[in-house]
Order: structure tokens, then sequence, then C-alpha cells
């Protein structure tokens, strides 16, 4: 994906070790939706190394310093429903005080194509980084529309980040959205033919909720 200089894929042994064991069968819901919060955290740290700062005045025991912090309220989270929500408190754990959106997306299980059927974001979207999160990018479909939303209704930085992603995806989304910088942990070798990623890790929803 080096031909595109908005996509930037993870290459950290952490989260190498924590993915195999997210896509084993074996591995139940809550541990799975613990590696699902654990990967997305360590994908935050790492996707925000341009964040602005604005300078403060702290006092410390011994004097007055100028430290630099994330503004308030600067940041947003907005899951693609309902996968996108395990994710939410991984990014929650290095902004605690991110506010919370939501886009609701479904696939068409016949033409493979997504639906919005959902959309409720913060006040002034247009002044927050916004982290729209959804652990598979398979097809691209669903991230692409919900990124056009997002820009429709006034969001200008966004972040988008997937845990698994097949090529496809990447390429869709890296080519309808080239202003929108996409984090990848894993880029996987394809999709079959029902639009499903492989090797991948099943259906996320489904192993994040304990739903078939």
């Amino acid at each position: 994906m080096e031909q595109y200089p908005n996509v930037f894929i993870f290459d950290h042994p952490l989260i190498k070790h924590k993915v195999s064991i997210l896509r084993d069968k074996r591995t139940g819901m809550k541990e799975f939706r613990e590696l699902i919060e654990e990967i997305t955290t360590i994908m935050t740290y790492e996707s925000m190394r341009d964040v602005e700062l604005v300078p403060v005045e702290v006092e410390t025991p011994l004097e007055v310093t100028t430290q630099y912090r994330v503004p308030e309220e600067s940041v947003a989270i907005v899951p693609i429903l309902r996968a996108g929500l395990g994710m939410v408190n991984g990014v929650h754990k290095v902004f605690p005080t991110a506010r919370v959106g939501h886009i609701g997306m479904y696939r068409d299980e016949r033409t493979l194509e997504p639906q919005e059927y959902y959309c409720k974001l913060p006040d002034g979207i247009g002044d927050k980084t916004v982290f729209l999160v959804d652990p598979m990018l398979a097809t691209g479909g669903s991230a692409c529309d919900a990124l056009s939303a997002l820009k429709k209704r006034g969001a200008r930085k966004i972040k988008f980040m997937a845990i698994i992603a097949a090529p496809a995806g990447i390429r869709a989304v890296a080519e309808a959205h080239p202003d929108v910088p996409v984090y990848i942990s894993t880029v996987d070798r394809e999709l079959n033919e029902n639009g499903y990623i492989l090797p991948g890790l099943g259906d996320a929803g489904d192993r994040l909720f304990g739903t078939k």
C-alpha cells in the first residue's frame, strides 16, 4: 500500500501478538472484546503523533512552567455500528473526555452495498479531531459512506482506524478519501466471494457481543 500516502500500516510486535489471539476461534467473547480495546489503544497512540497542542501554565511543587496539552473537547469518537462500538473504550483510554457519536451502517447481504440507517454526532464536529472506527475494513463501502456522511455534516479533521483490512477496502477508502489518514494494524490476503476478509477473524460484531 506504499502508493497511498494517506495509508499507515502498523508493524508493532504487540499488535501482532494480540491479533494472533484475536483471530483464534477459541478466543471467547470477553477476551476478544478486551483485545479489540487494547489494540485500539496502541493504534490511538501511534495515530496521534500529529495532534495539535496548546500551551498551558502549570504550577509544579517548585515553580510555574509552560506545558502543552490537547485542548479540551477537541476529540470525538465515531464508531460504525455495531462492531465499531468495541473500539470506543480503546480510544477513551487515551482521551477519556472525548465525545462519542454514532453512525449506523449495514451491508446488504445480496448486493454487499452499505446502507446508512442512523447518524448522531456531537455538537461542533467541525472543530474536533474525529476518530472513525471499525474493526474490519472489507470492501470499504461502509467506511467510504461513513466518511462522506461525516464530511457532509461538517467534519474536517478525520482519522479512520481499522484493525483488520483487505487490500480492496484499503484501496477504496484511500482513493475515495485521499485527505483522510487511514490507520490499519494488519492487512489480510483477500476477500472471499461473500465479501468476508481472509484469513480474517470471522464476524467481529458477533464475536464482540455474543450473537450469531
